[in-house]
């Protein structure tokens, strides 16, 4: 005899558990202390199973009976309800717990171990937040394309160009990452390439015409502002033209004076990895002259208020500013591209010497293992060359102090 809702909601605890049948397998349990229990008996690979489907009265009769329809029509197509219901469980739970938050964490952990410097992680960080404040704790795989396109738009519809196509670049990142672990299916950012409103990347200010450099240089043999620290790093920065960071964090013990080379720590390159540029005669002397003022300390260049800190960047370009060369005239990372230009100009030496003396990151794979032996010689007859051009630019007949 079936179960009505009056029978079921009358049912009373017993001293020990007893069962009642609605049919076709579907009973409710009640326990000695009083709790009702629906069940449904079924066979399966010919095993006896039972399954669940919760408790009255928060399941009422009605939603139990369809619950056990659902299960019939599984079985009928060859499925195990208790496997798919255990399926359903799983696939819920991983939803919950692959979150693009928690795999752009996961990412940002790996991207560490895998070396990336602390600029970079400082960026992939700040996108990371940016993400996340859009749709950190979606599940990886409800993110779609117009979802992603939607936070790109922010940024754009703000003028942040270039931080709306790098943005998509760190989401796509992410989506690479769970694609390969498991956790996402396809890359939607994939999806967006046109989407986006074009966006020329700005370089760097420099000066690459030799008359115009000429007269930077002479501004900074010239400029007696700072202190010998701050004018030191801009003369270092015309003879040597690294990565503002490479010698703003510089200590002592990496300079070799005697042998003429700056061996720059591969975890403040780049690259990540050693680099070692040679020391002309002028770069010797100068910084021969600064460590009277800053050999006492392990930073070579460390700052005018606080002696265990670099020498920021800003206060570089500032002083570029003083000498009367605004943002978009020069800057202390533009000593490279002047370099690079003049030295490729002249004509004398080797692209891939200049290429290598910049640190620069070579594509061919090939040409780069040749590479690994980084025309040191021409290297060192090209700083004393590029030393005798400064000097001349400079007005100097005898390498100056500062």
């Amino acid at each position: 005899m079936k179960l009505s809702d009056i029978k079921v909601r009358n049912l009373k605890a017993q001293e020990k558990a007893y069962k009642l049948f609605d049919g076709e397998g579907l009973y409710i349990h009640v326990t000695p202390k009083g709790s009702k229990l629906w069940r449904m008996s079924y066979r399966s690979d010919g095993k006896q199973k039972t399954l669940s489907f919760g408790k009255y009265p928060q399941v009422s009769l009605q939603r139990a009976r369809e619950k056990r329809l659902d299960a019939k029509r599984l079985l009928a197509d060859g499925i195990d309800p208790m496997e798919h219901a255990r399926a359903e469980e799983a696939e819920s739970s991983a939803k919950n717990e692959h979150t693009f938050e928690k795999i752009a964490l996961e990412y940002l952990e790996k991207s560490v171990k895998d070396g990336n410097a602390e600029a970079t992680m400082k960026k992939k960080r700040w996108y990371c937040r940016m993400a996340c404040d859009e749709f950190g704790k979606m599940p990886i795989r409800e993110i779609t394309a117009p979802i992603v396109l939607s936070a790109i738009r922010k940024q754009e519809d703000a003028g942040n160009g270039e931080t709306a196509h790098k943005l998509r670049t760190f989401v796509g990142q992410v989506f690479r990452y769970a694609v390969a672990t498991g956790k996402a299916e396809s890359d939607p950012t994939f999806a967006l390439r046109g989407a986006l409103v074009s966006h020329k990347k700005t370089h760097m200010a420099a000066l690459v015409e030799r008359d115009d450099f000429a007269a930077l240089v002479k501004a900074v043999w010239n400029y007696q502002g700072g202190g010998p620290s701050i004018r030191a790093a801009l003369k270092l920065m015309v003879l040597l033209y690294p990565r503002p960071g490479e010698l703003r964090f510089s200590t002592w013990s990496e300079f070799d004076l005697e042998k003429a080379i700056w061996t720059i720590p591969a975890e403040r390159m780049k690259m990540r990895r050693e680099h070692k540029k040679p020391l002309s005669k002028l770069a010797v002397e100068i910084l021969t002259e600064l460590k009277p003022f800053t050999g006492d300390a392990p930073l070579a260049f460390p700052s005018l208020i606080a002696r265990a800190k670099p020498l920021s960047e800003n206060t570089l370009n500032q002083s570029l500013r003083r000498m009367g060369f605004d943002k978009t005239e020069a800057t202390s990372h533009g000593f490279r591209s002047s370099a690079s230009s003049l030295l490729n100009e002249s004509n004398l030496w080797n692209p891939d010497a200049i290429e290598a003396e910049l640190a620069h990151k070579v594509r061919d794979q090939i040409r780069g293992a040749y590479m690994r032996t980084p025309f040191w010689d021409e290297r060192v007859r090209m700083a004393e060359w590029w030393s005798e051009q400064v000097q001349g630019m400079a007005g100097l007949s005898v390498s100056g102090a500062f």
